[in-house]
């Protein structure tokens, strides 16, 4: 999770490519492709990441900032970086693998995506970056969603929960409140088509914004019968699971998104709240900066936004401090890096940086410890920090938590359901299926 997004995933053929091809490219002498160590002592570092000017202005400030210090310490070292946006930054990083040439330092995210890419021998363990000052810097929980058979192979540097964004004035416009309960929920949902409003802003095409949908419906339903049904102790024939698919075509049908929400992207969705065309956006905390500390977004639209936690469901197995989130992206070392030691010497750097300033600078919660009492912060921003601290569970992204096919299957599965293609019977016999197959 900016991040934090999950579309497109390696299968296991995929890795086996990577696996065959990747000896045959590992030579590649090209500075900036994977890294250059000069016979002058310079070294060029690549680092592909995908904080663009335009969409996370802020993240990117926060980045260049950190590279232009990095650099002006290590003055042998240049760092060329390469930014692409959320999907292209999948596609690249995919293409990249398949001839082994990866940037020295890049951007994954955790569990299943990372997977892939550890079983290709791609990614370079991190546990040495962890046995030092760093390790006891991180918030409990946060490096195990990047470790396979015991090793750690990528360290995070955000931590995001899902809050439903509100606009303040529309609600005020129909004398709404923050709903608690589903049923409350449902009424606001009434009141605000019954007026003309689009209630809800989505752009579904990118799949893993229906699944944030899906998967609290499934949590405040179900308690966690989605995460054992992924892990195999449970089963996707869960009720629960079948009932949480069915709510969210009854969404659908309610007309609580906008028109041709399934054929546009999280950006073109968002920009319908952003525009105050929509009164309400579910998505990552990684979104707080466009509602905190932006200087792009004018001060009185951000003024009008709130969050509520999702409502809780009457005989539901979870309660309201129940969030869909987890650690956001982190920080690989290519096992391939012609300048691995020095490679992961600035991922420590910047992983330190990145903490400090991104409470500040960014409006981003890091995986890093946070002393709240030391730093100046929005209100929004405080608020769901303390709401974090608060959290009875924290649900891991789907898409994140399952294995390659199984993720691809799930996020066309998502987008089938919001599109009314597949009945909830056969979304979750599909997803049953594809967690079966084992890959």
């Amino acid at each position: 999770m900016s991040k934090k997004t999950m579309a497109i995933l390696l299968s296991w053929t995929l890795v086996l490519a990577i696996i065959l091809s990747g000896c045959n490219s590992s030579s590649s002498d090209q500075e900036g492709e994977t890294g250059s160590n000069g016979t002058d002592g310079k070294v060029t570092l690549k680092f592909m990441h995908l904080w663009p000017a335009g969409s996370s202005a802020q993240q990117n400030k926060l980045v260049n900032d950190i590279i232009k210090q990095y650099q002006t310490d290590h003055p042998n070292v240049t760092i060329k970086q390469e930014v692409l946006e959320n999907e292209q930054y999948k596609n690249k990083l995919k293409i990249l693998s398949a001839s082994n040439e990866l940037p020295d330092v890049g951007v994954t995210w955790a569990a299943g995506f990372l997977e892939p890419y550890v079983k290709g021998n791609l990614f370079a363990p991190v546990d040495d970056l962890l046995s030092g000052s760093l390790g006891k810097k991180f918030i409990a929980g946060t490096t195990e969603a990047y470790a396979i058979d015991g090793k750690t192979y990528a360290l995070p540097i955000e931590l995001n929960i899902s809050p439903i964004y509100y606009n303040k004035a529309i609600f005020a416009k129909y004398n709404l409140q923050p709903p608690a309960t589903y049923d409350e929920f449902l009424s606001v949902l009434k009141t605000l088509t019954d007026n003309g409003e689009v209630p809800i802003a989505l752009g579904n095409k990118d799949r893993w914004t229906g699944s944030l949908w899906y998967m609290y419906l499934a949590n405040r339903l179900g308690g966690d019968a989605l995460e054992k049904a992924i892990n195999g102790s449970g089963k996707f024939d869960d009720p629960a699971l079948t009932q949480a698919a069915a709510e969210v075509q009854k969404l659908v049908d309610m007309n609580a998104f906008n028109k041709g929400f399934n054929g546009l992207s999280n950006d073109e969705g968002k920009s319908e709240f952003m525009n105050e065309k929509a009164a309400m956006y579910l998505m990552g905390t990684w979104e707080l900066p466009n509602f905190t500390t932006n200087p792009d977004i004018p001060q009185e639209f951000k003024d009008k936004i709130g969050f509520f936690k999702f409502p809780t469901m009457e005989d539901g197995k979870s309660d309201i401090n129940s969030w869909v989130g987890g650690p956001g992206v982190g920080l690989f070392v290519a096992q391939n890096s012609k300048v691995k030691e020095e490679a992961a010497k600035f991922v420590q750097y910047f992983v330190e940086k990145w903490g400090e300033s991104s409470v500040t600078e960014a409006g981003v919660i890091p995986a890093t410890k946070v002393d709240t009492a030391a730093v100046q912060l929005p209100q929004l921003y405080i608020d769901l920090l303390n709401e974090l601290n608060q959290a009875s569970s924290l649900t891991l992204f789907a898409d994140v938590q399952m294995k390659p096919a199984a993720a691809q299957a799930h996020l066309d599965m998502i987008q089938a359901l919001f599109g009314k293609a597949v009945t909830p019977e056969d979304f979750v016999k599909n997803h049953q299926a594809a967690i079966d197959k084992g890959n």
